[in-house]
């Protein structure tokens, strides 16, 4: 076989893997998604499995089980978000701590049950069985870590549960009656100012959350269609879970039930979170007075993303120290 004949017959096995690579693409847009979350993952250093606590089905990220006894950093997303929103951070951390970051019931690969409620008080007492299931017996000290909408969760089961909970840290919160910014007024008023249902508010979304143009994530198209797409599906389900957040009666049940956590307490916020006012940190450290408070500048709504670092720095902070300030 001449070489010019192996080149031909080579070229040609390339053209029909491109070919085969394009339909898969077009049939399964979201496959662009699904790739670049498992390489995030695995750049940070965690595994994936499931697991089944009472009627959910979970779906988390985690290190790998070891038999130090490091402390376990249980991350809880916010509304409209997933486990991957703390992919940044958990590689920032690089391997001092063990981590759980799960996608809550409802919301990413866990289980959604028609019927069901995701409000602050269901997710929080799922969030303490999760707990329980994850750390037997107590074996590691655990910090949670919420933000946003997760933040209102994590204050919630700290406060309740001071016996899982050893740290709990508050990022960009929701649960306090902030100063009013267009995202609240909105919210109270019965819209949802995070749909997506085409490319205009994807943009809009995205320029919501985020502050820091370099950490804007790139949706390239066709993963675009399939995000859009899904968030039309889920529509109907966000506009329940943020009328009972946002409007309903638990909407700032967190920020009560924050009066009764004692344990030692983060709270980070960024001056241009145009979802949760920088406000509310000094709510929020009103009522958690020995909490550590953290302001950062040049970030929006999505700090454990947009200033991972220096979020991995005040965690540490909350870990190695945990001394009120």
């Amino acid at each position: 076989m001449t070489s010019r004949t192996t080149l031909r017959r080579v070229a040609a096995v390339g053209v029909g893997l491109l070919v085969l690579a394009t339909a898969l693409l077009v049939a399964r847009p979201d496959t662009l998604i699904d790739i670049d979350y498992a390489r995030q993952r695995i750049t940070a250093g965690l595994a994936s499995s499931t697991l089944q606590v009472d009627d959910h089905r979970w779906t988390y990220a985690h290190t790998a089980a070891d038999s130090s006894d490091a402390p376990l950093i249980v991350m809880v997303h916010g509304f409209t978000g997933s486990k991957e929103n703390w992919y940044p951070l958990a590689r920032a951390l690089d391997g001092r701590y063990a981590l759980a970051v799960p996608d809550l019931p409802g919301w990413g690969e866990t289980q959604r049950i028609d019927g069901a409620d995701y409000g602050y008080v269901a997710q929080a007492a799922r969030v303490a069985r999760f707990i329980e299931r994850i750390n037997p017996g107590g074996a590691r000290p655990v910090v949670l870590l919420g933000h946003s909408m997760g933040g209102g969760i994590a204050a919630l089961v700290a406060a309740q549960r001071p016996d899982l909970v050893s740290r709990v840290g508050l990022l960009d919160a929701a649960g306090v009656r902030f100063a009013d910014n267009r995202f609240g007024k909105d919210v109270l008023a019965g819209n949802n100012p995070f749909a997506v249902t085409d490319a205009r508010t994807l943009d809009r979304y995205v320029d919501t959350v985020f502050f820091d143009d370099a950490a804007k994530p790139w949706i390239p198209w066709p993963a675009s269609r399939a995000y859009i797409a899904r968030r039309v599906r889920d529509a109907a389900f966000e506009q329940r879970v943020l009328d009972g957040i946002g409007r309903g009666p638990q909407g700032f049940m967190p920020g009560n039930a924050a009066t009764r956590i004692r344990q030692p307490a983060l709270l980070l916020w960024c001056k241009q979170d145009a979802v949760i006012d920088a406000s509310a940190l000094d709510l929020y450290g009103a009522r958690i007075p020995q909490a550590t408070r953290v302001l950062l500048d040049g970030c929006g709504h999505m700090s454990l993303m947009e200033r991972p670092d220096d979020v991995a720095g005040a965690v540490e902070m909350l870990i190695e120290r945990g001394e009120p300030r």
